[in-house]
């Protein structure tokens, strides 16, 4: 399967819709997506994981870089996921404590107002 990647703005974040699968073979497309925000000035970024079938450890580190590049400009990266096998792997990386994790967009884009 490949990987669908569109971004729309929410307020002042960034929506990143993801499907597919995030894996070694697609998640460059996904790390370029976020470079190139962060390089446009979005430090507010939305991950909308609800479309994403399958994510391995190489998508994991995406989003961590991802993270990284956002928050050395006091930015924030939060990720919109309800799929519990998703979840399950979040929980097991630990990232949970990493990554504000969301069950809607609204919901995280409320979150990253407060937090700003």
């Amino acid at each position: 399967m490949d990987l669908s990647l569109s971004n729309r703005a929410v307020g002042d974040c960034m929506v990143v819709e993801v499907g597919g699968e995030i894996d070694v073979y697609t998640a460059p497309r996904l790390r370029e997506k976020l470079v190139d925000l962060v390089g446009e000035g979005h430090y507010q970024l939305i991950i909308d994981m609800e479309h994403v079938d399958f994510l391995d450890s190489t998508g994991l580190g995406v989003l961590v870089g991802g993270l990284k590049r956002v928050r050395t400009n006091d930015g924030s990266l939060r990720i919109v996921c309800t799929q519990e096998r998703l979840l399950k792997i979040f929980r097991i990386t630990g990232l949970t404590k990493v990554f504000p994790i969301h069950d809607t967009v609204d919901e995280a884009a409320a979150a990253a107002v407060q937090s700003s």
